[in-house]
């Protein structure tokens, strides 16, 4: 992508029809997930945001990618640590089905989280 697009609307129409239905299916997950979370463009790519960023997601030529690294819940950390890339963040294989139920908890946990952070007072910026 050459240009920054708008919304995520933008960002998934264009790519090709089999693609635009894999990230339609992601979004769709992480906006049940986090249902208080409106979506946003940063980085170039698709976000949702509460207080702060919980995840952003991105259409690769042999994966998609699922951001930030996810810590705080041990069993979460096992179950997404297969499509675990070297910094941490997740790659989900195109050859593979995508864990959508995984996404959707991962994006719960971040929510949660992001909530506590908000609570305490803890500032949102990274």
């Amino acid at each position: 992508m050459a240009l920054s697009p708008a919304t995520v609307d933008d960002y998934i129409a264009a790519f090709a029809p089999e693609m635009q239905a894999l990230l339609q299916r992601v979004r769709a997950t992480v906006r049940a997930a986090a249902p208080d979370a409106h979506e946003v463009i940063s980085y170039r790519m698709p976000a949702l945001k509460q207080h702060g960023v919980l995840v952003y997601f991105a259409a690769f030529r042999h994966h998609i990618g699922f951001y930030p690294p996810i810590r705080g819940d041990a069993r979460l950390e096992q179950a997404a640590a297969p499509y675990a890339g070297e910094k941490g963040n997740l790659r989900f294989p195109l050859d593979e089905p995508i864990p959508y139920a995984l996404i959707g908890r991962l994006t719960k946990l971040r929510a949660k989280q992001d909530k506590a952070r908000y609570a305490s007072g803890a500032s949102t910026k990274r």
